[in-house]
C-alpha cells in the first residue's frame, strides 16, 4: 500500500495508539492499568483490519505545571514502534510527531533508520517543532529557535537517512560528513511528514515535507488551511504530491450503549462513511481517527467493525 496520494480516490486511515500517550484530552479511563499486551492486541487488530498506520508521540519529560493536563505517560516513539513492528506484518509506522529538534540528527537518524531496517521499511517520520519550554532547557535546546531547528533538522535528516553510508550535511546548526552510519533505511526515501497547524507549520510542510499532519484543526477550517498549503508549494515550484492529513472527530461504530460524547460522531457504517468522504472532499488523503471505547475489547471491536464496513466505502 502506498502511503503518499492514493491513486485511485481512496482515503487511507490510521490510528494513533492508546495507552502510550495519556493526555486528558483525548485518554479512556481503561488506559491508565493498560501496557505492553494491550499495545499489542490493538496494533495487530489495525493491522489485520487494514489501517494504513500507527501512530506514537513524543515527550522526554513532562513539568509539574502541566502534569495534571497532559499526565507523564509518553512512551518513546522508536521503542514503542519497534516493539510492535515485531507484533505486525505490513502496518506502516508513524511518530506522530517527534520533536526531532531536540536532539542531534545523526542520533535520531541512527534511531529511525534502525527502526526503519529492522521492519522492512514500514516508517513515516513525522516531525514537529515541540510546545514545552522544559523539555528544551533541560536538554539544553534554545526553545525560542525551535522552529528554525526544526527546518534545518528536516534538511539533515533527509542527508542522514538517505542512500549513502556516509551522509553529508553543512548548515548553521549541524555540521558532519565521513561519518557513516549502517544500517541504512530499508525504503529508498523516507516519507517526512510534517506536523502542526500554525502559518510557520503549513509553511514548513508547504516546503520541506512529503505529508501534512495538522493538529487538530476543525473541518470548517481545514479547507482554507489546505488552500494555503497548495498555494505555497506551487509558488515555490514544488511538484512533487504531497499527502494532506486531517485528524477526524471521535469514532463511534454502530449505536452506543452509553454517553459517548456530543462532539463524538456515531452511527451505521453508512452514515459514518458518507460524513467520512467530506474529508476527501476538501483535499484530505489519510486521515487518523481514534475511537471512544471503555476498554481493549471494545477498542478492538470498533477497529474491526470500522476497517470492515466504513473504510471501504472512504
Amino acid at each position: 500500500m502506498s502511503i503518499q496520494v492514493p491513486p485511485d480516490g481512496r482515503t487511507l486511515c490510521g490510528i494513533q495508539l492508546p495507552v502510550q500517550s495519556q493526555s486528558t484530552i483525548y485518554a479512556e479511563p481503561w488506559e491508565a492499568a493498560a501496557g505492553p499486551q494491550d499495545l499489542v492486541a490493538i496494533a495487530r487488530a489495525a493491522d489485520r483490519a487494514g489501517f494504513a498506520y500507527l501512530a506514537s508521540c513524543d515527550h522526554v519529560a513532562i513539568p509539574r505545571r502541566l502534569a495534571s493536563a497532559m499526565s507523564t505517560v509518553w512512551y518513546d516513539p522508536v521503542a514503542t514502534l519497534a516493539f510492535l513492528a515485531a507484533a505486525t506484518e505490513r502496518i506502516r509506522l508513524l511518530s506522530h510527531v517527534a520533536v526531532v529538534g531536540l536532539r542531534h540528527p545523526l542520533l535520531t537518524a541512527k534511531q529511525y533508520a534502525t527502526l526503519d531496517h529492522l521492519s522492512g521499511g514500514r516508517l513515516i517520520l513525522g516531525v514537529g517543532a515541540g510546545h514545552v519550554r522544559e523539555e528544551f532547557e533541560v536538554l539544553g535546546v534554545d526553545f525560542e529557535r525551535r522552529g528554525s531547528v526544526l527546518d534545518e533538522s528536516i534538511d539533515a535528516l533527509r542527508a542522514a537517512l538517505g542512500p549513502e553510508e556516509f551522509p553529508e550535511h553543512h548548515g548553521k546548526l549541524y555540521d558532519f560528513e565521513g561519518l557513516g552510519q549502517l544500517p541504512r533505511p530499508a525504503q529508498g526515501r523516507v516519507p517526512v511528514w510534517v506536523g502542526g497547524s500554525s502559518p510557520a507549520a503549513v509553511r514548513r510542510a508547504a516546503l520541506k515535507g512529503d505529508g501534512w499532519l495538522p493538529q487538530g484543526d476543525p473541518r470548517d477550517r481545514l479547507p482554507q488551511q489546505i488552500a494555503e498549503l497548495k498555494r505555497l508549494r506551487a509558488e515555490a515550484g514544488v511538484e512533487e504530491p504531497i499527502t494532506v492529513g486531517a485528524i477526524t472527530e471521535p469514532l463511534y461504530v454502530g449505536v452506543p450503549a452509553w454517553d459517548v460524547g456530543r462532539r463524538t460522531l456515531a452511527g451505521s457504517p453508512d452514515r459514518l462513511a458518507e460524513s467520512l468522504r467530506a474529508y476527501r472532499a476538501m483535499g484530505v488523503h489519510q486521515i487518523q481517527v481514534r475511537f471512544r471505547c471503555r476498554g481493549r475489547g471494545e477498542l478492538i471491536d470498533q477497529i474491526a467493525a470500522f476497517g470492515a464496513d466504513v473504510a471501504p466505502h472512504l
